[in-house]
């Protein structure tokens, strides 16, 4: 697997490309006047608890209230039952009280930003858990010898020092024992500094903000697998390759410059493949077919043949197609950053083997992905669910907005329907205030509509009202827009 990362970045936004193989498989946008904040802790101060809810509201200094769930305040839990469960949240919180909280979710549509007290310090192989004692390693690790190896660094490391608890990541997979200790002694000095901060901030204010975009990609994203990182800022480039010598200083030479001519992005067609993305039609070599819809309940994902015929018989034709969507959803996923409930509607195959195949590429095509992903087993009707973990915007709607024409339908009301529309409307205008005359102004579509198919339903309803009715083009009226004046 051949993995190139491209950053581009200008004053307005950094965006990052992840390229394997030649192929686009990721994109990562973040504008300097809209900064996601995920990661970042905040002073922030209950407005409002909801019992009913199991939450409450917080003032953290944004637009919105931020909220916050029973599951994520930080108390010393209870056993009932035999289970270890939190008490009422209006048992330990109340209004008006101040909490240090992160946040684990960009505010999204019209939801505001989730919060959790149980604050997390990523750093290049472990993460920070300032209020626990816990060693973890991460499930992508699978090697029994190697866990248990880091596990026992990381403990011989924090014995008789301060508290707090770590998760080893997989990027720690072959990390040294000095690399280990490197970021555990980062991680607290930043967490002292963090302390400082909280002690002498306001209330509902920032004390700690996430590195930016191309700093968290060095962090999280670069990896043994990645051959090069080319960025076409000079200034990014010595930051990046500041933080590498500190952090990473064997991938320090996998670090350029790009000073081309031809935009960075133009390389391996970046810049077509995001203007693909925001399709609703993702086509298939084969000649099938994807139409993804995401909807704020949930995303969608139906595969069709399309033109694709097959060489064998129907069960063939069908697997084949379902087997190339499998790969391709997988990478569309990625792409796109779809989060949420995602349902995928395979075509319905007869054979369970078949089904079986299809599921296991499925599984092996997402085994990529950095987002958690739960997924469910095939359904009779060919549907599959699965969540993957949404913590900021999908592309679509860090890029897009609703159209202002359909206000998000996606649909527009047809130029004879907007017709009829205007027919009650003057009837409607005739029965209340009379009038001499009525002027109706409308879209090109509507009036050539009501001139040549509708013109004699528009001269009946002139017979019926007894009064002209005149027609006038507005060039900047959108197809639904129209108005009936008296004159």
């Amino acid at each position: 697997m051949s993995e190139e990362i491209l950053i581009n970045v200008t004053p307005q936004e950094t965006r990052i490309a992840i390229v394997e193989n030649g192929v686009l498989q990721e994109v990562h946008v973040e504008r300097t006047s809209s900064r996601g904040i995920v990661g970042n802790i905040y002073k922030g101060k209950i407005v409002r608890i909801l019992p009913g809810m199991q939450a409450a509201f917080v003032e953290i200094g944004l637009e919105r209230t931020a909220f916050l769930h029973a599951a994520d305040v930080y108390v010393a839990e209870v056993e009932k039952n035999g289970h270890y469960e939190p008490p009422p949240i209006n048992e330990v919180l109340h209004e008006g009280q101040e909490v240090v909280v992160q946040v684990a979710k960009d505010p999204l549509g019209t939801k505001g930003a989730r919060l959790t007290m149980h604050i997390t310090l990523p750093a290049r192989h472990l993460v920070y858990l300032p209020s626990s004692s816990h060693i973890g390693v991460s499930q992508k690790i699978e090697d029994d010898e190697t866990r248990e190896r880091l596990r026992e660094i990381v403990k011989t490391a924090v014995e008789d020092e301060e508290s707090g608890g770590f998760i080893l990541r997989t990027m720690a997979e072959n990390a040294s024992e000095e690399e280990l200790k490197v970021d555990i002694r980062y991680l607290r000095k930043t967490w002292k500094q963090i302390n400082a901060a909280i002690g002498n901030a306001p209330s509902a204010s920032r004390v700690h903000e996430d590195l930016p975009l191309a700093m968290r990609a060095m962090r999280d994203i670069v990896s043994s697998e990645t051959e090069k990182v080319r960025i076409d800022s000079r200034e990014t480039y010595q930051k990046a390759k500041e933080f590498v010598v500190d952090f990473i200083p064997e991938l320090e030479a996998r670090i350029e410059y790009y000073p081309g001519e031809r935009p960075i992005f133009d390389l391996y067609s970046v810049e077509d493949e995001i203007q693909k993305a925001l399709e609703q039609k993702v086509p298939l070599k084969s000649g099938g077919y994807l139409i993804i819809d995401q909807t704020e309940a949930m995303t969608t994902v139906d595969v069709n043949t399309g033109a694709f015929v097959g060489h064998k018989n129907l069960e063939e034709t069908l697997l084949k197609t379902n087997l190339e969507a499998a790969q391709a959803i997988a990478r569309q996923l990625r792409l796109r950053n779809l989060g949420g409930i995602i349902i995928l509607d395979f075509i319905d195959m007869t054979d369970e083997e078949h089904k079986r195949m299809v599921m296991r590429a499925l599984e092996k095509a997402i085994g990529r992905d950095r987002s958690k992903i739960h997924l469910t087993e095939m359904s009779q009707l060919g549907l599959v669910e699965l969540t993957r973990k949404r913590t900021r915007e999908s592309l679509e709607h860090v890029l897009c907005e609703p159209c202002a024409v359909c206000e998000g339908r996606g649909m527009l009301k047809t130029a004879r329907t907007v017709c009829y529309e205007i027919f009650r409307e003057i009837l409607r205008e005739a029965r209340q205030f009379g009038g001499d005359q009525y002027l109706v102004l409308g879209a090109q579509s509507v009036i050539d509509m009501l001139l040549d198919e509708e013109a004699e339903g528009l001269e009946k309803l002139q017979e019926f009202i007894g009064k002209p009715i005149n027609l006038q083009v507005e060039p900047l009226y959108h197809p639904e827009q129209y108005d009936v004046v008296l004159v």
